[in-house]
């Protein structure tokens, strides 16, 4: 019974950031749908530039949405690291969708306002969608009970209750006794 109540605490967590990142991310898709659309066929902005400057617009909101509200829970950094990171990721998002775009526009010579939605708002905006969910959960906002980080390292940092190893140490060997360290420390001196 402990078991099924633990799986269904996960899964309950993880259904309310599925919900509440697909309320960001929906807000976040009509800035980038309406924005891309008039960009492109309201101004005459060429495909690729109004679909990076769309999406800059929504990874903007979207940002401010995922952490103040989807992840709020979730361990903090400084702001300006987690925005950093966040757009790094966002820009491979951005890199999925602009390949799409323009595969069908350059490629495909598909410049039709249908063509364009297709591609930059279904299919592009999808996978990069996926691609941000995944990646905003693993290296963005992180989960509380995570250990802090060496920002030198990368490593965990080891808590009291996890004493640091001796790498090099054999487990079934004894350790030395002072009076057997003592002839050492005084052989070691310089010699001549």
């Amino acid at each position: 019974m402990r078991l099924v109540r633990r799986l269904w605490g996960r899964f309950e967590v993880a259904l309310a950031e599925v919900a509440k990142f697909g309320t960001v991310g929906a807000a976040a898709a009509v800035v980038d749908i309406a924005g891309s659309n008039l960009l492109r066929f309201g101004v005459g902005v060429e495909p690729l530039a109004s679909k990076t400057i769309s999406v800059t617009l929504a990874a903007t909101v979207a940002f401010l949405g995922n952490r103040f509200w989807t992840w709020r829970h979730r361990a903090r950094h400084s702001l300006a690291k987690e925005y950093l990171l966040y757009f790094a990721l966002n820009a491979v998002g951005l890199a999925i969708a602009l390949a799409v775009v323009g595969f069908t526009y350059y490629v495909l010579r598909l410049h039709g306002p249908l063509a364009y939605n297709l591609s930059a708002n279904v299919v592009g905006l999808g996978l990069g969608t996926l691609f941000r969910f995944w990646s905003y959960q693993k290296w963005v906002f992180l989960p509380p009970e995570l250990p802090p980080v060496d920002p030198h390292t990368g490593l965990p940092v080891p808590t009291e209750a996890e004493p640091d190893a001796e790498p090099d140490a054999e487990p079934d060997a004894e350790p030395k006794a002072e009076s057997d360290a003592e002839p050492e420390r005084a052989g070691s001196g310089s010699q001549g």
